[in-house]
């Protein structure tokens, strides 16, 4: 193989295919990249099993072939070579050469022959979707996935599409973030969980314009974003039924500045971080939330203006699972729903935005 391609552009799409690449694996052709020619273009694969990204670039190419590189190494020394163009020759032995204005390299490669297949998924069974919709959905909600390796299925995420609709929701036993939207191509029900790795390596991908496509095997999710193709193992087991943990009705509600409420608890988290569980306590009182936080090291008292529905309220949650939800929120007003002081909390944004937050609440003693 003998192949030219800008630095720039190659150290790009390197970076995005690393991110399909694990150094955890114990098979060692699953620690490089496959980067083989086809239809004229620079096909380049990382896969670990589990999570497999494909992407394509321009180059001239001189001799067809393929080879498998070490992903680390072989990244190390495109991103510090020269803004010019490399010149990469492989061999019969897979030795792999590496030329770039004043620089060389030579470095063993591996057979690609041995190097798995990504998964063929029908085309035809795309749905379209904004990607700057789909990134949104994704910042809203993958923060609030289980990492608890126990329980394997909240380490993903349930996409769910219904008549229209699309819904992505993450739950980790102690907070819910569920966000919706319209689709327009509807083509038919679906419902999967998607891991929330493979969720962060589709955000970090999509751009904020144009869109996208997705679609669903029995086993897998292809996502396919320009000349990018992302394929992951989906998550096998029963969702939990979340929508019979959501409130159907509250006794209070309080509506308050986003940004204010946020820089409240920040401060208050800064004592609530010295004690054992970030605990900080809302006093709900006419027009005022008062946010305190008491520690061995001392006190904080805040008080933010609302409006309130319903009856005064003492109640008290983890900091920074409220802080978290805050900050993804891009609306300036929110709704929070409450029913009882050991109920949970139902944060929502004000405008028409589809997003819901449900947070269990901190029981506090009736002294505290």
């Amino acid at each position: 193989m003998k192949i030219i391609c800008n630095q720039k552009l190659l150290a790009n799409k390197v970076g995005t295919v690393q991110k399909g690449v694990s150094n955890k694996t114990t098979i060692p052709i699953l620690k490089g990249i496959l980067i083989e020619t086809i239809d004229n273009k620079i096909k380049l694969i990382g896969n670990d099993l589990e999570l497999g990204i494909e992407t394509f670039l321009d180059g001239e190419i001189i001799e067809e072939g393929s080879i498998v590189i070490d992903s680390k190494l072989f990244g190390d020394i495109i991103r510090k070579l020269p803004d010019s163009f490399v010149e990469i020759t492989t061999d019969t032995e897979n030795n792999v050469y590496i030329k770039c204005e004043n620089s060389e390299f030579k470095i063993k490669g591996h057979s690609s022959e041995e190097y798995p297949k990504l998964l063929d998924v029908d085309e035809n069974r795309f749905y379209e979707i904004s990607q700057n919709l789909f990134k949104n959905m994704i910042k809203q909600t993958v923060f609030a996935i289980s990492q608890d390796e126990t329980k394997p299925i909240l380490m993903g995420e349930l996409l769910e599409i219904e008549n229209n609709n699309i819904s992505l929701v993450a739950i980790d036993g102690y907070r819910l973030a569920i966000r919706s939207d319209k689709i327009e191509n509807f083509i038919g029900n679906s419902k999967v969980i998607i891991p929330g790795k493979a969720l962060n390596e589709v955000n970090k991908i999509l751009s904020e314009e144009g869109n996208f496509k997705i679609a669903f095997t029995d086993k897998h999710c292809l996502f396919l974003i320009k000349d990018t193709k992302i394929i992951t193992r989906l998550l096998e087991g029963e969702f939990i039924n979340y929508r019979q943990l959501i409130p159907r009705e509250y006794n209070l509600r309080v509506q308050v500045n986003t940004k204010k409420l946020l820089n409240s608890i920040e401060r208050a988290s800064l004592l609530a971080k010295e004690g054992k569980n970030n605990l900080v306590k809302f006093s709900i009182r006419d027009d005022n939330m008062i946010i305190t936080s008491n520690s061995e090291i001392g006190n904080v008292y805040e008080e933010v203006p609302i409006l309130l529905e319903g009856e005064d309220l003492d109640i008290a949650f983890n900091s920074r699972y409220f802080i978290e939800a805050l900050k993804i929120i891009d609306s300036e007003e929110i709704y929070l729903e409450f029913t009882t002081n050991v109920s949970p909390c139902i944060l929502k944004p004000v405008d028409e935005i589809e997003y819901i937050y449900l947070l269990l609440p901190v029981r506090i003693s009736a002294n505290a």
